[in-house]
């Protein structure tokens, strides 16, 4: 099997010749520890050396001075480090103190059409080898940055109190993204597999939302941007850090084919239970825990976790660390041990 082979039997159940995989995305300073780990010096030559099947596309994005989709809208009052490492949701936002609808266009709202680089997006997309599965990083983390908008507290606060005003912050963004969404599927149609999207619903004990709050202010949303990538003939995955098992079904429901990334040390997200709540209901992406095991353990350690995730899902698992990010406190003999024992997997 290649790598779309293998993408698409794991995410359908079907019997593969080993589970697919991701490896996430190094940040700069885990790519000079595993570069100089693996003899390569670029991520591509990393990935192939890995066998990874999923290629990720990070939109390029023009959006001073973090230039990433993540960071699009400026909603904080005081002045901080707005890049994808450093961002709040919890500083005071430019709707703290407004409460009537009508005035959500007193913000400066954004123009996706300046700020997605439509050549580059395409370039980039043509770069991928044709035996791997392509995926774009999109995010579309509309309940996210309607917390930044008013401040995380305000934001909830805001929803239970004044539906109305969230509702509309909401929706704002909401349209935002999908604008820049069809910017980039037009630009890189039929050179693109699947999506990346998500907003982080979870801690590490449960919800941060009750579901049917989820449900009535930001699905309907969700629904929209999944129904959008579904339409382009796109695999949508789906992220959410933390406990998400109460609505892990909701997800499927809407049309996310894949569920990332099993945050392995959160309440409820144990394989085992996912395999037996949602077995051929949604994919599943993750598992490998980035918390503790990939950081602190030796990969003997590693080795056994990833024989025991084979063993529970041989198919419906993409395998993956529990956290897209790939920090630099992973050794890489750890992430060696990973694609390795991959490779001894036998149906």
């Amino acid at each position: 099997m290649d790598s779309r082979e293998r993408f698409f039997a794991t995410i359908n159940y079907e019997k593969t010749d080993r589970p697919a995989s991701w490896l996430g995305l190094p940040v700069p300073a885990a790519e000079k520890n595993l570069f100089r780990h693996f003899g390569v010096s670029s991520v591509s030559e990393l990935k192939q050396k890995l066998g990874d099947d999923i290629w990720p596309i990070e939109v390029p994005f023009n959006c001073p001075p973090a230039n990433h989709i993540a960071c699009a809208f400026a909603f904080a009052k005081s002045m901080h480090n707005d890049t994808p490492d450093e961002r709040t949701l919890t500083a005071p936002g430019f709707f703290e103190d407004y409460d009537d609808p009508s005035n959500v266009d007193k913000f400066n709202w954004p123009d996706p059409s300046g700020m997605v680089l439509r050549e580059e997006s395409l370039r980039l997309a043509k770069e991928i080898p044709n035996d791997k599965i392509s995926m774009g990083v999109m995010w579309s983390a509309h309940f996210q940055d309607a917390c930044s908008a008013f401040g995380m507290e305000k934001a909830l606060i805001t929803m239970m109190m004044n539906p109305e005003m969230f509702q509309a912050v909401i929706d704002r963004i909401t349209d935002f993204y999908l604008k820049a969404n069809e910017l980039f599927y037009d630009a890189t149609k039929g050179h693109l597999d699947a999506v990346l999207i998500g907003n982080d619903f979870g801690s590490q004990t449960g919800l941060m939302v009750d579901p049917e709050s989820l449900r009535k202010f930001v699905f309907p949303g969700t629904k929209k941007i999944i129904d959008q990538a579904k339409s382009y003939g796109l695999k949508v995955i789906h992220h959410s850090c933390g406990s998400i098992f109460p609505i892990i079904g909701d997800l499927a429901r809407l049309g996310a084919d894949v569920i990332h990334p099993i945050q392995a040390l959160a309440a409820n997200m144990e394989p085992q239970r996912l395999k037996t709540n949602f077995e051929k209901k949604v994919a599943f992406c993750g598992g490998i825990d980035a918390q503790h095991l990939l950081v602190n353990q030796k990969p003997e350690d590693v080795r056994a976790k990833v024989r025991e995730l084979m063993e529970i899902f041989p198919t419906g698992l993409i395998l993956s660390p529990s956290h897209e990010a790939i920090l630099q406190d992973i050794p890489p003999a750890n992430i060696e041990a990973i694609f390795s024992t991959l490779k001894e997997y036998k149906a």
